[in-house]
């Protein structure tokens, strides 16, 4: 994160760089429900790209325990 707003992070064992602008998620924004105990759920949605050039979209959140990846689309 730089000044709150996600820029890279590793998933799935591989490093990923934000190459898009990313996209605040509120909690009304999921597309499948979270546990009711994340009630002032936030996220991001953002493109990530790894170092073979590969990209995947992600749905980010922040629990107790960090951040974590909801959902990965390509």
């Amino acid at each position: 994160m730089v000044n709150d707003i996600p820029t890279r992070m590793v998933y799935a064992g591989r490093r990923w760089r934000v190459s898009d602008t990313p996209t605040r998620l509120r909690h009304s924004s999921w597309t499948v429900p979270l546990h009711e105990a994340h009630s002032g759920l936030y996220g991001w949605r953002f493109q990530g790209t790894d170092v073979d050039g590969r990209s995947l979209v992600f749905d980010v959140y922040k629990a107790e325990d960090g951040w974590n990846v909801h959902r990965t689309y390509e």
